[in-house]
């Protein structure tokens, strides 16, 4: 992959200087082994998340990569310290391939990004002491571990925005090289290297491989301004964020360059977004093709484990086949077999040795002896090997012909049992396999290239958590204090009622009737959402009472001497109770106002979709319940794992395997 030039980070770390100082820090996550994303909220812009992969980019994003259900150390220490915090500022080192991020909590901290070489991720405190690196190294000049003082990379190159035109020349003076390489190598890679040499072509003629002793005055100023123009461009923010492509060849720049005229170009509003298509894409897939790998290791293991059986089955199958025709040859050449062991065990009492029986036995096959002719040889314990129909058979002379038969046989009676033995491990290997591999189809589908994240212009509802009952009445409630607080003074009105669960932690809920009369089906399904979307889920509750009441009755003024918190609100005179509402809810995408995710009672859901998930409390994380929400009903490609989380009650969940269960059974 293009690892990010100076230049590069230059534009990048101006962008997010400008976008992201007094930002508040928010997440950070740890996707793969060298990428940390670093989650902000800008005030007006939202959610920003920030991509830092070691050695290569830096550069906000769109496009969620998928996060370990663990996260690792590295963003785990991140998230304690500086989690809250507000972004100071984001500079580049030197005009060096370093980006700082300079951020304050309690105190201040740095979280420092190396894009050289293989690249780190290193937090600092206010000390400029490492508490902690996403890589541990160690060179003779520095040391990334903690609780060491961090040192920056030696300096080296120029910096084109300060440097005078004097320490340019004296660069080409020291150097002993020539014109493109002494610049490439002082930090401007070979691209801007030879774009700063043609745009010098303007005042001065200049070959790329002349040496630099052989350069004129006139050159080295004609190279000097053509450096100062091209970095007054960024310097100036005067940028033209673009990809370019030509055949295979595709790069992403800050700017336009002469070297890419004639290429097909594609420009963006910021070098970020330009940074985060050419980028993302890449990246995703290179997880996908490292998941697949994996997938691949646990499929091969099982593979391997099936082939294995099957050819020491195959090795039992012929075993019993070979032993059982031998049994049968030794029987059907009974006479010839026992004239043979005779002859052995007579000059056996004559005390020949076998070595010499052996070579006995030789002769008399060689001179037509008939019952030496299946004679091969014998070996130092007197067993005999013997060639009959070209089937190679041991008979031991000690034995009767009955018991060398009886060997054979018995050898094919053990074979038989293990077969017994290996058929069942095959078919649970093979059941084991055909596992796997769906789990890896499923889990190969979930890892499909995320779709980019685009900011959505929601419905007003939308920003609160809503439904639309099964009679199509609207219902909404609060997410947090500040929305509990907009639903009675803001989205209340006369007409509508006033829901609340029985219990500490729950939503604001306000039923819109709209000229409409509450009937007993929107107060039960009303009940159902305002119990779900409580502490009652969270606490693993079945069903949770619930009261309501006519908007008169609810008062954000206290009793004498009391404190109301933020959200929180009196209820005066009586209240109507829905006793034993269950918790449980539903989620799909409905046709209301358009196509859109919707969470609430079940009943609404049924009758506003048909392919829906039924969730009850559980134990199941909200990442993990979310993807497999996500693959179910997400079938026109309209939502995102983060619009199914957004509409998650709070605490874990399961599906209710039971409920669907039901359903198909009913169906069918």
């Amino acid at each position: 992959m293009k690892a990010m030039s100076n230049v590069d980070i230059f534009t990048i770390s101006d962008e997010l200087n400008n976008l992201l100082t007094g930002a508040r820090v928010d997440k950070s996550f740890q996707p793969s082994k060298d990428i940390v994303v670093m989650r902000f909220h800008v005030a007006g812009t939202g959610r920003v998340d920030l991509v830092m992969q070691c050695g290569s980019r830096i550069h906000t994003s769109k496009y969620p990569l998928e996060n370990p259900t663990n996260p690792p150390t590295f963003p785990m220490l991140l998230r304690k310290r500086v989690k809250g915090a507000h972004v100071e500022s984001v500079t580049q080192h030197n005009f060096d391939r370093v980006v700082e991020i300079k951020v304050k909590k309690d105190k201040y901290y740095t979280i420092v990004v190396e894009l050289f070489d293989k690249g780190n991720i290193i937090l600092l405190d206010e000390d400029n002491n490492i508490i902690l690196p996403l890589k541990r190294k160690h060179w003779s000049t520095r040391d990334i571990s903690s609780k060491k003082e961090y040192i920056f990379p030696e300096e080296r190159g120029i910096n084109p925005i300060k440097v005078s035109e004097d320490e340019f020349k004296n660069i080409f003076i020291q150097n002993e090289s020539d014109v493109v390489r002494t610049l490439a190598v002082n930090g401007f890679g070979s691209l801007y290297a030879e774009e700063i040499i043609q745009r010098a072509n303007k005042y001065a003629q200049i070959d790329k491989n002349t040496q630099n002793n052989d350069l004129t005055e006139e050159q080295i100023s004609a190279l000097y301004k053509s450096l100062k123009e091209l970095f007054d461009i960024l310097k100036n923010e005067e940028y033209k964020p673009q990809i370019v492509k030509d055949g295979r060849r595709e790069d992403v720049l800050p700017l336009d360059l002469v070297k890419y005229e004639g290429f097909e170009k594609t420009y963006y509003e910021n070098f970020n977004e330009a940074c985060d298509e050419f980028y993302s894409k890449r990246v995703n897939n290179d997880i996908k093709d490292i998941k697949k790998k994996a997938w691949n290791k646990k499929v091969n293991k099982f593979e391997k484990r099936l082939r294995l059986q099957e050819e020491t089955l195959d090795n039992f199958n012929k075993t019993i086949e070979t032993s059982q025709h031998k049994g049968e040859l030794i029987y059907s050449n009974y006479t010839g077999i026992e004239n043979l062991i005779n002859v052995v065990n007579s000059a056996i009492s004559k005390e020949y040795s076998f070595k010499e029986i052996g070579k006995i036995l030789k002769k008399a096959k060689k001179d037509g002896m008939d019952e030496a002719q299946i004679f091969e040889s014998i070996d130092k314990m007197g067993v005999l090997t013997l060639n009959i129909d070209n089937t190679s058979i041991l008979i031991d002379p000690k034995l009767s012909i009955p018991e060398n038969a009886e060997s054979y046989y018995e050898k094919a009676k053990k074979a038989k049992k293990k077969t017994k033995g290996a058929l069942i491990a095959i078919e649970n290997t093979k059941k084991q396999l055909e596992e796997i591999k769906s789990k890896k189809e499923l889990a190969m589908e979930n890892i499909s290239i995320p779709k980019k994240r685009e900011k959505k212009n929601l419905k007003w509802y939308e920003k609160l958590r809503w439904f639309v009952t099964s009679d199509n009445t609207l219902v909404v409630g609060g997410r947090d204090a500040g929305t509990n607080e907009a639903i009675v003074k803001k989205y209340l009105d006369n007409n509508d009622i006033y829901l609340h669960a029985d219990i500490h932690g729950a939503s604001s809920t306000a039923i819109k009737l709209e000229g409409k009369s509450l009937n007993d089906t929107i107060l039960k399904e009303s009940g159902e959402f305002a119990a779900s979307f409580s502490s009652a889920w969270s606490k693993g509750f079945t069903t949770q009472d619930v009261f309501w009441v006519h908007p008169d009755q609810v008062s954000k003024t206290p009793e004498a001497g009391e404190f109301l918190a933020k959200g929180s609100f009196v209820i005066r005179g009586n209240r109507n109770f829905i006793r034993s509402a269950r918790v449980k809810i539903a989620i799909g995408i409905v046709n209301y106002e358009g196509k859109r995710i919707m969470a609430g009672p079940v009943d609404a859901l049924e009758a506003h979709c048909e392919n829906y998930v039924v969730l009850k409390p559980g134990y199941t994380k909200k990442e993990a319940i979310a993807k497999k929400i996500l693959h179910k009903i997400n079938e026109e490609d309209l939502i995102t794992l983060d619009d199914i989380i957004r509409v998650l009650p709070s605490g874990k969940c399961d599906i209710d395997e039971e409920y669907h269960q039901r359903k198909k059974y009913e169906q069918n």
